[in-house]
């Protein structure tokens, strides 16, 4: 059930890019917000950054595998997803890009993202060459046509040491950019 006084619901997604550690900044950020952040993590991401460092921010329980449901007999995915005024993938990488465009419900974060009809907002990470290239290209154009938002990537430094685009856009804009959807 909706209520307007309960803060906003904000599904956090970390996928594995080395910008995976900039997800603790945004996760802190909207919480002191007051938004309720819960952070949803693929399996690669946590090799980047732990659940700990999310849950400790986020205040609420990470994530991190859709099998460890064993509070209930209600898969938490599906309540998450229901529960959800917006989902933002930060950092997005051509993997979870290429996912969310074919429709694959492989993991937690997938999952939640097809059971949702909460907006979706990509901060896209990744190398130049990945992003550019066309297969990546045509699934942004796919998931733009229905109605995901993306926000990034810039150029400058890769952490692959190249120079070019593919950086996850600034954290401050992008938890602006969060805060600038209104709740469900």
């Amino acid at each position: 059930m909706w209520n307007e006084l309960a803060p906003m619901n904000i599904i956090l997604g970390v996928t594995a890019s080395i910008a995976a550690y900039k997800a603790a900044d945004i996760a802190s950020k909207l919480s002191k917000q007051e938004r309720s952040v819960h952070i949803v993590m693929t399996a690669g991401a946590t090799e980047f950054i732990t659940p700990l460092t999310l849950q400790t921010l986020s205040r609420h329980a990470v994530t991190a595998d859709i099998f460890d449901e064993k509070a209930s007999w209600h898969p938490g995915h599906i309540e998450l997803a229901d529960r959800a005024d917006l989902v933002l993938i930060a950092p997005a990488t051509a993997g979870i890009i290429a996912k969310l465009a074919h429709g694959f419900a492989d993991d937690a974060l997938t999952s939640i993202v097809l059971a949702t009809e909460a907006p979706l907002l990509l901060a896209p990470a990744m190398n130049g060459k990945m992003w550019l290239h066309p297969a990546t290209v045509a699934n942004v154009e796919t998931l733009r046509h229905r109605g995901v938002d993306f926000i990034g990537p810039e150029e400058g430094m890769l952490a692959c040491g190249y120079e070019g685009i593919g950086r996850l856009w600034p954290v401050d804009e992008i938890v602006a950019k969060a805060l600038g959807y209104k709740k469900r």
